[in-house]
């Protein structure tokens, strides 16, 4: 089932979301219906704190970004052909390399895209849908996804590593987001 995506101004996409554990109800059910919101509205990663449940889950899948590369563009980045992955309570440990800026959008927050600097690589602890933990590290695109998505668990959003003056122009734009004064081809709620 496609949800419906929170749009900025909700207060759960800023709330720092729960661990959960196996017997969360409906977790395998809430993952695919995940997966399926995720893939019609054309994201490559996707936080609960978007559909509006405030747990520790994400699911990402950087291949797709590999996959729809030109071909001037193949090789460019390490982590090619990118993973698709559950992440389950996840926990950064560190992070590591120089940090490289890249246009970055979510969903959540529609039409605004702009230039984030983030780390080279990321280790973080997490458990997938079978609930097997993993101490893991990845770099690259599929290293930034992951980060974006992270931040999302932690109540964060991509705009706020933006400079002040950047943010204070776009803040006409947030306002209409928050307002429900944008038109998207996914389905999306927004703050009342």
């Amino acid at each position: 089932m496609i949800l419906p995506i929170v749009a900025y101004g909700a207060p759960v996409l800023r709330k720092v979301a729960q661990d959960i554990t196996p017997e969360y109800p409906g977790l395998e059910k809430l993952i695919a219906d995940m997966w399926e919101t995720m893939y019609a509205s054309s994201g490559v990663g996707l936080a609960a704190p978007q559909i509006n449940r405030d747990i520790r889950l994400f699911v990402v899948d950087s291949a797709q970004i590999f996959e729809n590369q030109e071909e001037d563009e193949k090789g460019e980045y390490p982590d090619e052909p990118g993973v698709k992955k559950v992440f389950i309570n996840a926990h950064v440990m560190a992070t590591d390399g120089k940090d490289w800026p890249y246009n970055e959008g979510c969903l959540s927050i529609p039409k605004i895209r702009e230039d984030v600097m983030r780390a080279e690589k990321v280790t973080l602890t997490y458990q997938d849908e079978n609930w097997k933990e993993y101490t893991e590290t990845f770099n690259g695109i599929t290293a930034r996804v992951i980060l974006h998505e992270y931040d999302h668990i932690e109540g964060k959003l991509f705009i706020d590593y933006l400079k002040p003056l950047k943010r204070k122009m776009l803040q006409g734009k947030l306002n209409d987001i928050s307002k429900g004064k944008v038109r998207v081809d996914y389905k999306m709620t927004f703050a009342k």
